[in-house]
């Protein structure tokens, strides 16, 4: 891990240190059973080495206070860009050690106190470059709140009290070369199938689905194939087959529609006093239609979550099993790796009472979000209690995937599905739930992998907790604070009709989230995916994805020798295109290009380059667009200059007839009529 974390020399596997153990003398017997760990991570600690330093405090906030403001400004952009921690841990290493190398080792007294503490306490070390990196960590986790918040102040144009706003995204959660990178057109298939298009630069490439270089060559396979499958074989034979009146709508668009293929009126349906469904409105209206491709995104959604469960359960059941008798020994003292001793030895616990103060008082500030402040919310307490039950359920199964995968099945979903069947015509006690249930399973998820991390490095689990949650109450802060100020200075922000040609401030991202509280909140999915909606097909989706992994368990059974049968992974290959919309079909197809490219071809041919080089050209890409981004924002886009007039410009895909239906006799503005 020396050479990832970039600190000092550490002794690897193989070298004389690694037999000391925690008995000193001993031969250690007792090593982690996965080779991997095994092969990179030290069992020898010192636990003298300074942690909290003030070079961790002042590189880890700045981190995570940097992370946080770029992640949300490219939010709201047409191509959004998710920037990792990968970044920070880069261009922390030379700060680092030039802070070790400049500053004063003189003691600091700390005011009217006996504390004392020093600017340089010697050379920059491992475990002060990992509690940085869990600092970016947190800045780098979006807030999904946010999307409440935007959704609320850009789409339904109301007010919402600013306390509110904080506290709910608090409570929830928790080199010159790249300059050329903004400049490159697409040839994107916004609104099509997307046969043939390109996106030359990296925040296409990357800035929905990621960076294809951080993930593993069957992950890559099996979304790839799962795109394939979904976007050029099963969504055209539906719409061919004019499934669900597709041809009255675009092929693919994540908007809502009435029955005349046009924009669904939601002025007509929501009660503008109570902000919940008028009944009368909505009988006297029109049943809400979504694109072909939008409602399989949602069939596609339900399963996903079932073959999620049932994968975990065939394939790691018996993981699992012993892995948690083993926890429980370990509980008791009897069992434990190397590392576990090593962190017991030296290091204090996390007393229990931390965990519950904090959990009893987020719920405590979540429970007066949802109730005070006029019930802005509409979320009652039950729906509180609820949403953390599904996410504590979900944690497991779902942490299993992420772990193997490095993709992550949301409950967004199922969660939206089950309140709006509870409590339906609440457009914000839908989103609010979903949040709630969703991102408390995401962030525990988030939490453990940090600890994981904290674990092998050896780092102190007291100093862990509080950089977790220093981070997280700071990136939130920013992450909210960065939100309110484009939402309050760039005009029209979220509404492309009103923007200027060549704005990127169209929030795709928001406008799915805005569109799914019409479809679950507002209308609800009793009146869409049941016999008085147009889905309710929809359903049998739940059983065929828990069925899904079934043949491919049996014939892993079956063949045991064929390994590449156990690489066949359903819950990736039916969850692909969970990204479309907002992503579209290029971000896909230049994803998978670029992600194969690096690691099937790159890493077999030139793995001693692949190792050395991969991760950090993905982070310099990243930060290439960031800084780039940033800087044409504050001097051009800030004073509405977008750039020279000409064909790459356009936020569009010059294939203004792929928004258009294609059903006879259906008018709508801008296309013709057949």
């Amino acid at each position: 891990m020396a050479d990832h974390f970039g600190a000092a020399e550490i002794p690897r596997s193989g070298s004389p240190e690694k037999h000391v153990s925690v008995a000193e003398g001993q031969e250690e017997v007792n090593d982690c059973p996965i080779e991997q760990v095994r092969l990179t991570v030290p069992i020898t600690d010192d636990p003298l080495v300074p942690v909290l330093t003030f070079r961790t405090w002042v590189l880890g906030m700045t981190s995570c206070a940097i992370l946080a403001f770029l992640n949300q400004f490219f939010g709201y952009r047409q191509n959004q860009l998710y920037i990792s921690s990968i970044s920070a841990q880069i261009i922390t290493l030379p700060l680092g050690r030039l802070m070790a190398a400049t500053l004063p080792t003189a003691q600091i007294r700390v005011p009217f106190t006996k504390l004392s503490f020093s600017l340089n306490p010697g050379p920059f070390n491992l475990k002060e470059h990992v509690l940085i990196t869990i600092f970016a960590n947190a800045g780098s986790n979006s807030v999904y709140a946010v999307n409440i918040i935007t959704i609320v102040k850009a789409f339904y144009h109301r007010d919402l009290h600013p306390l509110a706003a904080y506290l709910l995204s608090q409570t929830t959660q928790g080199p010159p070369s790249f300059g050329c990178l903004f400049a490159l057109p697409d040839y994107s298939g916004l609104h099509g199938l997307g046969i043939g298009s390109i996106g030359l630069d990296w925040s296409t490439i990357a800035g929905f689905l990621g960076s294809p270089l951080t993930y593993p060559v069957f992950a890559i396979v099996n979304i790839m194939a799962g795109f394939f499958i979904i976007v050029y074989i099963v969504v055209p034979t539906a719409y061919w087959l004019n499934a669900y009146e597709a041809k009255k709508f675009p092929f693919i668009s994540s908007h809502t529609f009435d029955s005349t293929g046009h924009p669904y009126n939601i002025s007509r349906v929501l009660n503008e006093k109570t902000f919940d469904l008028d009944e009368a409105g909505y009988n006297g209206y029109s049943k809400l239609y979504l694109s072909v491709f939008f409602a399989m995104t949602y069939g596609l959604s339900f399963a996903t979550l079932t073959a999620t469960i049932s994968h975990v359960a065939l394939f790691h059941g018996k993981t699992i099993w012993k892995m948690w008798t083993q926890t429980q020994d370990m509980l008791k003292g009897m069992v434990g790796d190397v590392h576990t001793r090593l962190m017991k030895k030296n290091y204090e616990a996390v007393p229990d009472w931390w965990f519950h103060t904090l959990l009893v008082t987020m719920f405590a500030l979540a429970l007066f979000t949802c109730e005070g402040f006029g019930k802005q919310l509409q979320l009652p307490w039950w729906g509180l209690i609820l949403a953390c039950a599904i996410a504590l359920f979900f944690t497991l199964p779902i942490g299993i995937i992420t772990a193997t995968t490095n993709q992550q099945p949301g409950l967004n979903v199922i969660t939206e599905l089950i309140i709006g069947y509870l409590y339906p015509g609440k457009p914000l006690a839908n989103v609010t739930f979903k949040t709630y249930g969703y991102i408390s399973m995401s962030q525990a998820i988030t939490f453990l992998n940090d600890f994981k991390l904290g674990h092998y490095m050896k780092i102190p689990p007291r100093a862990m907790f509080v950089v977790q949650l220093v981070g997280t109450i700071v990136s939130s802060s920013i992450y909210f604070g960065t939100a309110w100020w484009l939402l309050s200075t760039v005009e029209h922000i979220c509404d492309p009709s009103q923007l200027p040609d060549g704005s990127p401030w169209t929030c795709p991202g928001d406008d799915v989230f805005y569109n799914a509280s019409i479809i679950w909140g507002v209308v609800g999915p009793m009146r869409m995916f049941t016999k008085y909606g147009v889905y309710p097909e929809m359903n049998w989706f739940f059983l065929i994805g828990f069925l899904a992994p079934v043949p491919v368990w049996l014939l892993s059974r079956k063949f045991p020798e064929k390994k590449w049968i156990k690489l066949i992974h359903m819950p990736l290959i039916l969850g692909s295109t969970m990204g479309m919309p907002p992503a579209r079909s290029v971000n896909y197809l230049m994803w998978g290009v670029v992600g194969l490219f690096f690691n099937l071809y790159i890493y077999k041919k030139f793995k001693g380059w692949w190792a050395r080089h991969t991760y950090v050209l993905s982070a310099a890409l990243d930060a290439g667009i960031a800084f780039m981004a940033v800087v044409l924002y504050f001097t051009l886009q800030a004073k509405d200059i977008a750039g020279p007039d000409w064909w790459g410009l356009t936020t569009e895909d010059h294939c203004p007839l792929a928004r258009c239906p294609t059903a006879p006799g259906i008018e709508v503005k801008g296309c013709p009529v057949l």
